[in-house]
Formats: C-alpha cells, structure tokens, sequence
C-alpha cells in the first residue's frame, strides 16, 4: 500500500512538472505585449486579453497554414495505416523465401537518421520537381519501419487457428486479413495512427526545406516565419498565443484517442 502510495505521488509529481510550463506558456499567451515587455512576471497580476489570439487569426494565411498541415498529416497518416498493416500481415502470417532477412533490413530503417538521407531527398524530389505539391510533403513519411514492426507483432500475437478455419471454409488471403485479422489489430492501428498524425503535424524541418511557397506552408513553418528572433522579439505574448495555437489539434487528437493507446500498451504488456 504505502508503495502504491508512492507511485502515484511520483506520476502526480511528474505529470505537475510536465503542465507547469505547459500552463505558463498558455498564461503568457493572455497577456498584452506592452506589459510583458515590462515585467514577465505581470503574468500574475493585471488584466488578460485576447488580442493575440485575435491578431493571430487576423492573418489570413493562417487557415492555409492549417488546411496544408491537415491534408499532409491526414495523408500520412492513411498512407502509413495501410501500408504497415499490408507489410505486418505480410511478415507475419505469409511464408515466403527472404522474408527473415528482409523484415531486418526493414527494421535497420529505425538506426537511419533523418539527417543522413535529408540531401539526397532533396535532390530526388528537386529532380521530380515535386517540392511545393502535397506529394513530396506526405511521401517522404510514408516510410515508417517502426509502423511495420508494431503491425507485424501485433498480427504475430493473433492465433494462427484463425486463419487455417478461414482457408477451410475458401476464404482468400485478401479476405482474412480484411474481414477477419484487421479488425482485431484496431487499437495497434488507432496508436499508430495518433503517432503518425502528431510526427507529421510537428514536422518542421522537411517541410520547411520542401515548401518555399508560402501558400504550401504546414502550420509549424507558416508560423516560424511570422516569428523574430525569440531574444529580440517584442510581441511575446503573440509568439505564446501561436505556440499555443499550433499544439492546440494534438491535444485535441490525444484526448479522443487516448484509449487506444491505453489499449495497445496494455496488450503489449501482456505479452
């Protein structure tokens, strides 16, 4: 009991220290320029307003911003669902010659860097000319071995007896792992997704190199560039209200989505 006790003052002290400066930035976000500019510390004293928020949605491009970070994290996010699902089904329940050697190197994909392959891509999608399109923003994504890996054991933990019933009774491939597998692999499929969704609405630095058209920024690149130098700038409170403004979706996503990952963290557990 007083173990038990102990954890949970920990996590309560932890998930404190994580909303601390969540909360600050939020305060900050209220409070005029002027008054910030004087005294950050105001933030516990005088009056709270809006007007951030509302220069930040005076600027039109903003809708843009987050219609292109929409279709781009949406995108991925399918993209990323439906392939790791076909190569972890593939992996885990089909024999084929190569398969060991070649679910390695998929997962050799997990020590490579971004950084090492950034130049090359560039290069390739330069030569395509795709920069500035919603391609070469969702593509590059679409590789995601950790997706594949979490797929595969997921189908790996589902008895095989269900498959061998199905083929009895003439189902093909296509139809057991639609109607039958895909549905068990749901909660695997809801963290992945939610992880998949918040990487790519992060993502700051391919889009940034990609999209030079302001019309294709994301929302993380459209309000960088609305920003001065962090020690220099004299509108704090506007650069709160943007940071807040632009990690407002992922909190929404965790909140609906949450379970799932319970879920599937639990059933990893169990295993």
């Amino acid at each position: 009991m007083r173990r038990s006790r102990l954890a949970v003052a920990l996590v309560a002290l932890a998930a404190v220290l994580m909303l601390v400066p969540l909360l600050w930035v939020f305060a900050l976000s209220l409070k005029a320029n002027s008054e910030l500019m004087a005294d950050t510390a105001s933030v516990f004293n005088g009056r709270y307003t809006l007007d951030n928020y509302r220069n930040l949605f005076g600027n039109g491009a903003v809708f843009r911003w987050i219609l292109n970070s929409l279709i781009v994290s949406l995108g991925m996010t399918a993209g990323v669902l439906v392939l790791a699902s076909l190569a972890g089904y593939g992996f885990a329940r089909l024999e084929f010659r190569g398969r060991d050697v070649l679910f390695v190197v998929v997962l050799l994909g997990l020590a490579v860097p971004e950084q090492a392959v950034i130049i090359a891509r560039h290069q390739m999608f330069s030569w395509l000319s795709m920069h500035n399109s919603y391609p070469a923003l969702i593509l590059p994504g679409l590789s995601a071995p950790f997706g594949v890996f979490l797929m595969t054991q997921y189908f790996r933990a589902i008895p095989k007896d269900i498959d061998e019933a199905a083929l009895l009774d003439g189902a093909s491939r296509f139809t057991i792992f639609w109607r039958l597998l895909l549905p068990l692999t749901i909660p695997a499929q809801a963290t992945l997704g939610i992880f998949t969704f918040l990487h790519a609405w992060n993502d700051y630095w391919w889009p940034l190199i990609s999209a030079t058209n302001k019309d294709m920024f994301t929302l993380t690149v459209g309000v960088a560039s609305t920003q001065m130098n962090f020690a220099q700038t004299e509108g704090l409170g506007f650069l709160m209200a943007q940071a807040v403004f632009a990690g407002a979706p992922m909190l929404i996503v965790y909140l609906f989505f949450q379970k799932y990952i319970v879920q599937a963290v639990a059933g990893a557990a169990g295993r």
